[in-house]
């Protein structure tokens, strides 16, 4: 269908801009550079044959980045499970809502996941922070995702929040394609996930009905993202020592990069990706009389009860909050064998953070603080 030129400075592409989009990426010597970096095994000119004939959206999802994505997540993980699909309904465009825990990958599984299981692949919201150049764009933009906005002024937020969330009702009333976002800007860094009522607020302002009837049209489904390790735990709890001795520090765009570079390449075992159930029959119960400042709040909880439900742990998860508050309360979770595996782990991960004043102890509790509040916030709704 036509997309209204008021969203080309955000919008994917669409499939007849593919080819020429394609052919520009070519010209460009750091396309060969960066693949042949991160996927050694890839032949470039095979590979750049292949993508040439490319001609469509889809095409290029399911034959090319679904074949580097798979090839990339079994190399550095040991399984990928995808469920409560059964939820879902493949005819009725969703809004998936989901904790976030990788920069790439989070969206980017959730896609393959909903195509071999049948579905349309959702189109992604990504941070402009992550386009650290045109091709890197180009690329995001040829893989249904969408751009928000963030470097802007406070007097700019207004109506880049409006378009932005103008573009997803768009998106799910009239173009029928299911979306993703993370339930906050930014990952939660100690895995205390939280749906920010900011999000709800700028996802109902491109409606023309209520607060809560514009916050419904978007069928909103929350998903719940589990990885057993975050390879990026070291440089999150880096992170928070770095904030902590000084409240002024601020990543570079070379530390995003460094967080996706290790999101993507390191070991992250089991991973779990669960769909949940659209929260609209609970929001038909709510007050209408209600204005946004009452109503975001209740629908955010209504969102976290649904991704807290639909964890899935492992060992880890249990040694972690016991060492941090159960003392031995989930100690028929694990073995001492996976205790022994886990302390390994964490050494390791300890041993890379580059700081020359490295707090231990803090450091340790705030990996501890990943692995173990998922369980914690699980416990709060049972």
């Amino acid at each position: 269908m036509e997309v209204s030129p008021d969203f080309d400075d955000i919008r994917p592409y669409c499939d007849n801009e593919v080819a020429s989009v394609i052919e520009r990426l070519f010209e460009n010597p750091k396309l060969r550079e960066n693949l042949e970096n991160y996927f050694p095994d890839i032949d470039f000119e095979s590979f750049k044959s292949k993508l040439l004939k490319i001609g469509n959206v889809n095409d290029l999802q399911m034959n090319i980045i679904r074949y580097l994505l798979n090839g990339l997540v079994k190399k550095h993980s040991t399984n990928v499970i995808g469920a409560g699909f059964e939820n879902v309904s493949k005819d009725t465009p969703h809004l998936y809502i989901s904790n976030h825990r990788d920069i790439v990958l989070d969206a980017s599984i959730l896609s393959v996941l909903s195509a071999n299981n049948g579905f349309k692949t959702p189109e992604v919201a990504v941070g402009d922070n992550l386009m650290l150049s045109p091709w890197i764009e180009d690329i995001v933009r040829l893989n249904k995702s969408f751009i928000v906005k963030r470097g802007v002024s406070g007097r700019q937020m207004l109506e880049v929040s409006r378009h932005l969330s103008r573009y997803i009702h768009f998106a799910i009333k009239n173009k029928r394609e299911s979306v993703w976002i993370a339930q906050r800007e930014g990952r939660a860094k100690d895995s205390d996930d939280r749906t920010q009522d900011s999000l709800l607020k700028m996802l109902a302002m491109g409606g023309e009905l209520s607060f809560l009837e514009n916050i419904e049209e978007l069928n909103i489904t929350p998903v719940s993202l589990s990885y057993e390790y975050d390879p990026c735990d070291f440089l999150k709890a880096k992170e928070f020592q770095q904030r902590r001795d000084n409240p002024e520090f601020k990543k570079s765009r070379l530390d995003d990069l460094i967080n996706m570079r290790t999101g993507m390449f390191g070991f992250k075992g089991n991973i779990h990706f669960r769909m949940g159930k659209p929260i609209n029959p609970k929001l038909y119960k709510l007050d209408k009389n209600l204005n946004k400042n009452e109503l975001a709040p209740q629908i955010s909880r209504l969102i976290d009860n649904e991704i807290f439900l639909n964890y899935k742990f492992y060992p880890v998860n249990y040694i972690a909050y016991d060492r941090l508050w159960g003392k031995d309360f989930f100690k028929e979770k694990y073995t001492s064998g996976d205790e022994k595996i886990f302390d390994t782990y964490l050494q390791e991960q300890l041993e890379k953070i580059d700081l020359p004043d490295r707090d231990i102890p803090f450091l340790t509790e705030k990996i501890l603080e990943m692995y173990a509040n998922p369980v914690k916030n699980y416990l709060s709704i049972k």
